[in-house]
């Protein structure tokens, strides 16, 4: 949903407090036990029973790392297809056993590793169990299968890395450059080739020789028996034989650079030069790693960071920067990227960043510098162990990465420990200039022949994939010998909280939810005005606006609010709407009332000082000419004006280059104005606190602010576009098509709102529904299709998208338009209505599982125009809609006849399939498309 939530990080940290700072966040060890079956597999269990849930990890050791000679990104393409069917699992039946009973399940591959997790009610747990044994024992691999979910690997290369801009630079040329002996040279997701060379031979091979049990660890972590538990794993994975040939392994090293090398390439959709830097790093379980997490922190963490504040914020030279500590089970490095801004070379980028790594490595760092590094680290674990998935996925990490289930507890403790000298220590170490490999990441000229980029070096050192003897070719068992799936065990009620409200004298409403399991608590303040305010040509006001609540109060600069709340290890978030903008910060409970402190102070005392406005602007532009980069991202912005028109709804929220240049600083201060007054906003507080102590805090940070100024006229009711429209969009050299089909819906108080989510969820909600099925699991024709009912406050709508190669886009459409069709004209059956309610009740519940979660659905039911306590009434709701309700939406809010579609790519390769399709397409280049009209030109 396009809503203020996730809001745009606009990072911050303490000067002078109005209190003592807190301590540094306590991070309570991880309890679990641990056993090691006889066939090697290592078994880790976490539980909490305050969860009505359950996470199953399959973590196994292996990764881009292992990837065959001639099959790089291979690792990547099994872990898709161990999705398909097993001896006694029918194909995608693992998404029926996780999503369809209201869980979730997906996979990721590493370098080291290649992970699979789930989330289901505690209830399916020996079912989780038993279809992991039976995945890891007896996967099916058969042609259609195979022929399928590599075409889908194939549409996320060209998501991911080819159409995403600056795609190729961190996926496949970074680690190239980097590493010259080391597999780690390989991108993970490989190439199109090598896919293409990938046979059912090489998968039955990597599956004998990687996926087995002493190559493996499990982890449970939540609500379970562990006397069951122990039972279930014994019974499920016990019997799967230990293969008595080793497992290969990477022996490989990397020698640390010793001179320094630079490269500079030439790439289409580039809108802004980049420049990447980087340097050679130990392995993770080395003791220099927890002072390189510190540099890391002081070099990017935060708006107060080195970088941020050199580069970005005072010198303006870049509109972007960060760095990123790749740590691995082998050699890592730190990745140091920055985008240039807008009229700004790259050879001054460069040079202002090797001028902060000198810095880095030549003065000592301040003890306040080295006190935030640690509170930011301290408190972001605290944020990664907030629920029983992210207790198990650093469990599993420690143990495959550092070979310690205790790793990351050890780490922590000697991140409190790290010393100003450590820090200087390590970048003198591994930040010499004579380590350094640059790459210089340039616009293509147009019309320019492709580049042969950044090739993996031939002294990289890979192995072929030597087939294990005797691989057994699994076949799906006949119903007769089909083991059947476990019964379900007695269902684990959830808890679902009651929010507590209170108001001010001065009108300001105090919003509590309680979660005491961690000590953790968010606070957002939200105000209900946003982008629906933005004057005509001038989008992205509202953004503005809210972007400059953290550019500088009465009391405080800019930096002065950076370094007060990261001091707490704090990034306080700032956005815009449609019908709302908000400020929010996320801290350890000892540091609520300080971060309220400077939460208050930019919310109530912005200056919106007219510098801080250019440097915002200027950000802002260059951001936007990136989004305009991206297919997909641009369809939807395209689809909204084309749908809405005129009206502000259709406006890009963060602004589009010509409405940014158009805002004065009197229409910021009107965005300013409408937002904050304490009579028309709410604080929520949610996580470890009570309501007296939300309360009490709330009157000494907001008890004096009074309202000013009348309450803004109602705006009209936005009315979408009720006529069909096609627009093709030419974006030359795109490396894939983004496809939206929008239309219009209901505001979010409108009764049929519970009937058209369900509608929705049937659609285009999750891996299962009807639109990824048909165009990514049975077509391969994306890496991922969904649909979208975006219901605010007075107005709504639906969309839905994919991602797919140019040449598909006009199937892609055709196959979106037909399954809305279907929608509304064919009965849906009680078995899928229960598993999309299933999804639904789900997902609400591991939103509220987190602070920042429960804030964000407050937050929205409140600018919705929603009673308080709605969260409540979500699951009866979506459980007790009745059937012909559902139909009934379906078949009046999901007609493709009003629809506005807008394909963004290389019209080359489908613009004449999408005009014979549909003659009235109209074609418009990216060169002259304008936002800014409901014309689109």
């Amino acid at each position: 949903m396009r809503r203020i939530l996730p809001l745009l990080l606009a990072t911050i940290a303490a000067p002078a407090l109005a209190e003592p700072p807190p301590p540094l966040p306590a991070v309570k060890p991880i309890a679990f036990t641990e056993r090691t079956l006889a066939n090697g597999l290592r078994v880790y269990a976490i539980r909490d029973t305050a969860t009505p849930n359950v996470s199953v990890q399959m973590w196994y050791d292996v990764g881009g790392r292992d990837d065959p000679r001639g099959r790089s990104g291979f690792a990547h393409l099994f872990e898709h297809l161990m999705f398909k069917a097993t001896r006694n699992l029918h194909a995608e039946q693992f998404d029926r056993l996780t999503e369809d009973v209201g869980g979730y399940n997906n996979a990721s591959t590493g370098d080291d590793y290649t992970n699979y997790f789930e989330v289901v009610p505690a209830n399916h747990l020996q079912r989780l169990l038993f279809a992991e044994a039976d995945r890891m024992a007896s996967l099916i691999v058969d042609p259609a299968g195979f022929a399928s979910e590599r075409d889908v690997v194939k549409e996320e290369f060209r998501q991911s890395v080819l159409a995403r801009p600056y795609g190729k630079l961190d996926s496949l040329y970074l680690p190239a450059l980097a590493y010259q002996h080391h597999p780690y040279a390989r991108g993970v997701i490989g190439s199109i080739a090598n896919l293409d060379a990938a046979t059912i031979d090489d998968v039955r091979a990597f599956h004998a020789t990687y996926y087995r049990p002493d190559n493996a660890i499990l982890v449970v972590a939540g609500n379970f028996d562990p006397a069951a538990l122990d039972r279930w794993v014994d019974q499920y994975f016990a019997p799967i034989k230990r293969p008595d040939q080793p497992i290969p392994r990477v022996a490989a090293t990397e020698p640390v650079r010793t001179a320094p090398v630079a490269v500079t390439v030439h790439e289409p959709n580039t809108p802004l030069p980049a420049i990447a830097l980087s340097y050679p790093l130990p392995p993770d379980r080395t003791a220099d790693m927890p002072a390189l997490m510190v540099m890391q922190a002081i070099l990017a963490r935060g708006e107060s960071s080195r970088l941020h504040e050199s580069l970005v914020y005072r010198a303006g030279l870049a509109q972007s920067v960060d760095a990123t500590l790749d740590s691995r089970a082998g050699p890592g490095k730190l990745d140091i990227i920055a985008i240039a801004a807008g009229g700004k070379t790259a050879d001054a980028v460069e040079q202002a960043l090797r001028g902060e790594i000198a810095r880095m490595r030549d003065a000592p760092v301040s003890a306040a510098e080295l006190a935030e590094a640690k509170t930011e680290i301290l408190t972001d674990a605290l944020k990664a162990m907030e629920t029983a998935e992210g207790r198990a996925r650093v469990i599993a990490s420690s143990v495959l990465i550092d070979g310690d289930p205790r790793a990351t507890e050890r780490q922590l403790e000697a991140v409190r420990a790290v010393t100003v000298a450590d820090v200087q220590r390590v970048a003198r170490t591994w930040l010499a200039d004579d380590r350094v490999a640059a790459i210089r990441y340039l616009p293509a000229a147009e019309g320019a022949a492709p580049e042969a980029g950044i090739a993996v070096a031939a002294t990289v050192e890979t192995r072929p994939l030597v087939a294990p003897r005797d691989i057994a070719v699994v076949t799906a068992a006949s119903d007769a010998e089909r083991v059947p799936l476990p019964p379900l065990g007695p269902v684990v009620a959830g808890h679902v909280p009651t929010p507590s409200a209170t108001r001010l004298a001065n009108g300001l409403t105090v919003v509590t939810v309680e979660r005491h399991d961690v000590p953790l608590v968010t606070a957002r303040l939200i105000g209900t005005a946003g982008a629906a305010r933005d004057a005509t040509g001038k989008a992205g006001t509202a953004s503005l606006a809210a972007t400059l609540l953290t550019r500088g109060t009465a009391t405080r600069s800019a930096t002065e609010i950076a370094r007060a709340a990261e001091a707490l290890g704090a990034s306080i978030d700032t956005g815009a709407g449609r019908e709302g903008s908000a400020i929010g910060i996320t801290v350890a409970t000892p540091a609520l009332s300080p971060a309220l402190d400077i939460l208050a102070d930019a919310a109530r005392h912005a200056t919106l000082a007219p510098a801080e406005l250019e440097r915002a602007r200027a950000q802002a532009i260059d951001a936007t000419q990136v989004t305009l980069t991206d297919p997909m991202e641009l369809a939807g912005l395209a689809a909204d004006r084309a749908l809405f028109g005129a009206s502000a709804y259709g406006g890009a929220v963060d602004g589009t280059p010509a409405s940014l240049k158009a805002i004065t600083r009197g229409d910021v201060q009107r965005a300013y104005a409408a937002a904050w007054s304490p009579d028309r906003a709410t604080l929520i507080l949610t996580g470890d606190i009570t309501p007296a102590a939300a309360k009490a805090l709330a009157e000494r940070w907001f008890g004096d602010w009074r309202a000013d100024g009348a309450t803004p006229a109602a705006l009209p009711t936005p009315v979408p576009m009720a006529r069909p429209r096609t627009i093709a969009i030419d974006l030359p050299n795109a490396g894939q098509a983004g496809v939206v089909v929008s239309r219009g819906a209901i505001a979010r108080g409108d009764g049929r709102y519970y009937p058209a989510l369900i509608a929705n969820t049937v659609l285009g909600g999750g891996y299962t529904s009807r639109l990824n099925q048909e165009i990514r699991i049975k077509r391969g024709l994306s890496y991922g299709a969904r649909s979208d009912l975006h219901a605010d406050r007075d107005t709504g709508w639906i969309s839905a998208g994919a991602s797919t190669k140019n040449a598909s886009a006009p199937e892609v459409v055709g196959l979106i338009a037909g399954e809305m069709q279907r929608l509304g004209t064919a009965p849906i059956t009680a078995s899928e209505l229960e598993t999309r309610r299933s999804v639904l009740i789900g997902g609400f519940g591991r939103q509220i599982e987190r602070t920042a979660g429960l804030a964000t659905l407050v937050a929205n039911q409140l600018l919705d125009g929603l009673p308080v306590d709605e969260m409540t009434r979500y699951t009866a709701q979506v459980r007790d809609t009745p059937t012909a309700a559902v139909q009934q939406a379906a078949a009046t809010l999901f007609d493709p006849a009003a629809t506005v579609t807008v394909v963004v790519g290389d019209a080359r390769q489908f613009g004449d399939a999408l005009r014979k399709a549909r003659p009235a397409t109209e074609t418009i280049p990216a060169t002259a498309l304008n936002l800014d009209s409901a014309t689109l030109r």
